[in-house]
């Protein structure tokens, strides 16, 4: 039997980079996927492209930021199938930020990306979780970025915002953990995809000759982490971070 086998994963912000890599691979190991994506067009290709390869996916436009949206959310996977098993919170602002000081950032701005990044982890687990809770089980992967490790200059508002993906995460596991639902945090590094298309290669670089593994990482790197997360097989872990970046920053 596959690792994932006939489990009900959500994956939210699944229409491109790691979000779609993380659904490729639970969905190879037999999970029945819910693509959870603003962008229509792009969340509507990634499930068919895996219903050509024999998967069960749907898609759901889904703002992560919105408390009906995630409930409405929540309620079409539960039409669909019946339960929720596994979560991933991988909807964020990342690439669209960056390059000001910390002056420079304008309040509407800082307060999109905790909007998205911050409110949108926490709306998306409480339309989830309680549908967990009344199972007894469940696993919950959010994720945050290397970048709340090292302390990235101009990058304050996001780094802030995966500063607080990770304390989030923390209480979550002392909440839930009495209801048998496990909640891990991933933290990658810079990838290589299309998300990170517009980074230097002199940053690049500079990430590659810093790491204790010297090469550029790539989605399916993480996404294997996550897909153990989610299995029966880290059963006793919960609350914990896992920085995932090649050894630039060791926690």
């Amino acid at each position: 039997m596959k690792r994932h086998q006939d489990k009900v994963i959500v994956v939210t912000g699944a229409g491109r980079g790691l979000g779609r890599a993380y659904a490729q691979r639970l969905a190879s190991e037999g999970a029945r996927i819910a693509i959870c994506e603003i962008d229509a067009r792009a969340g509507a290709a990634v499930a068919e492209d895996l219903r050509n390869n024999s998967a069960n996916a749907i898609f759901i436009e889904t703002d992560v930021a919105s408390k009906e949206g995630t409930e409405f959310m929540a309620a079409r996977v539960l039409e669909k199938w019946g339960q929720i098993d596994g979560l991933v919170t991988n909807a964020g602002l990342a690439n669209s930020v960056g390059g000001q000081t910390y002056d420079e950032i304008t309040v509407p701005q800082w307060d999109r990306i905790m909007e998205v990044n911050v409110r949108g982890t926490w709306l998306t687990c409480r339309a989830v979780a309680p549908h967990m809770q009344k199972l007894k089980k469940g696993s919950i992967v959010t994720v945050s970025s290397d970048t709340a490790h090292w302390g990235s200059p101009r990058l304050l508002h996001y780094v802030t915002s995966k500063g607080a993906v990770e304390a989030f995460t923390r209480a979550m596991a002392r909440e839930l953990g009495p209801d048998g639902i496990r909640v891990n945090c991933i933290a990658p590094g810079l990838l290589n995809n299309e998300a990170t298309a517009g980074v230097p290669q002199v940053k690049r670089e500079w990430n590659i000759q810093n790491r204790a593994i010297q090469r550029e990482g790539s989605p399916e790197d993480i996404a294997g982490l996550v897909s153990f997360l989610l299995s029966d097989e880290a059963s006793f872990i919960t609350g914990q971070l896992i920085v995932a970046n090649g050894g630039l920053v060791f926690h």
